[in-house]
Parts: C-alpha cells; sequence; structure tokens
C-alpha cells in the first residue's frame, strides 16, 4: 500500500532545514522581529520543537549569523589560496563582489550589526569580524591600513547591496557603484599613504 506522506527528517535534516529557514526570516525582521511561530509553521513543527534544537532564539539567531559569515571567509579563503598580497586580495574581493547577490547572508550579517546592543550577540560578531581580519590579513600580508581598507569597502558593498544602489538612477547611486579599479587601490593602500 503506497502512501503519499512524506517522509519524515531526521533530527540533523530539521536543524539544516530551520537554520535556513531561520536565515530568510532573520535577514528579513532581524533577532527581535523574527518570531518562533512564524519559524515553526513554515517548518511544519511546533515551537518548542525549535527551543529543543537551538535552545533559545537567540541561539538558533548566533548559529545563522556564525553560518552566514563561516560561508563568507571559507568562500574568501579558498578564493585566496596559493595567492599572496594584492593578487590575494583581489581573489578574494572578485568571491566577496559575487557572494553579494546572496541577499539573504547579506541581510543576515547587517541583521547581527543592528543586533550588537545585546552583549552576546556582539561578541558573537566580534569573533566573526576578527576571523575576517585574520583571513585577510593572513592570506594577503598586508598592512593593517590596507586590510582596513579592502574590509570598509566591502562594508560600503554590503550596504550599497541591502539598499539595492542598482535600481536606483541617482547621482549618489551612480558614484556607489563605481568600481574600485586595481591601480587606485594600489594607490590607497602605498605604505606611502598610510
Amino acid at each position: 500500500m503506497a502512501t503519499d506522506a512524506p517522509a519524515r527528517m531526521s533530527g540533523q535534516q530539521r536543524r539544516e532545514q530551520l537554520l535556513e529557514l531561520a536565515a530568510e526570516e532573520f535577514a528579513r525582521a532581524g533577532l527581535h522581529g523574527t518570531s518562533t511561530d512564524t519559524l515553526a509553521r513554515r517548518a511544519g513543527i511546533t515551537q518548542p520543537y525549535i527551543y529543543r534544537l537551538f535552545g533559545s532564539k537567540k541561539a538558533l539567531f548566533l548559529q545563522v549569523v556564525e553560518r552566514a559569515f563561516g560561508r563568507l571567509i571559507g568562500g574568501m579563503d579558498r578564493a585566496a589560496e596559493e595567492r599572496a598580497g594584492r593578487d590575494a586580495l583581489a581573489a578574494m574581493g572578485q568571491f566577496y563582489d559575487r557572494a553579494l547577490a546572496d541577499r539573504t547572508a547579506l541581510l543576515v550579517q547587517l541583521q547581527a550589526f543592528a543586533a550588537c546592543g545585546d552583549p552576546e550577540v556582539r561578541e558573537v560578531v566580534r569573533e566573526q569580524m576578527a576571523r575576517m581580519w585574520s583571513a585577510t590579513a593572513g592570506h594577503t600580508g598586508l598592512h593593517p591600513v590596507a586590510v582596513k581598507t579592502f574590509l570598509a569597502y566591502g562594508m560600503l558593498l554590503n550596504t550599497a547591496a541591502a539598499l539595492e544602489v542598482d535600481d536606483v538612477d541617482a547621482e549618489w547611486a551612480r558614484g556607489i557603484r563605481t568600481r574600485i579599479q586595481a591601480g587606485l587601490f594600489d594607490h590607497l593602500t602605498d605604505d606611502n599613504n598610510r
């Protein structure tokens, strides 16, 4: 006798499903604006099951944040493999530019920064920024000013992507969309310009 009932998910599959759904919800509404009721309904489970898997909504949020940053940093690491200096930085920058297409991950990062009024969130976000700094500095071997300039430009790209400036026909938006050419970045990060 055949049944049409969906196969039950393993605990790990359910956990992965919840992390993906939670990323979408947290990206949209943030830590405090996301409801575990909404997550439970979307996943087809009960709220208590979410708490059983993650302990608290904040713990789920923090895992989503760590995962989003981890994917980004892992991609930057892979892009920079077997490169050094500005070549590594350029490869990391190209990866980062492509990664901006993942709007959910981008907005999770921004929501994480916005939730840093909470000490636990702030500590996790600091750890992720430290990992991003270490990955960039470690792969490139560049001076902190160059690393800082690269990461600052990345934050501008995050903001521009969140604002969807590609859809805005205004002088300020065109200015933000202007690409930094390799030669200009070399000038900005040159030892003489520190």
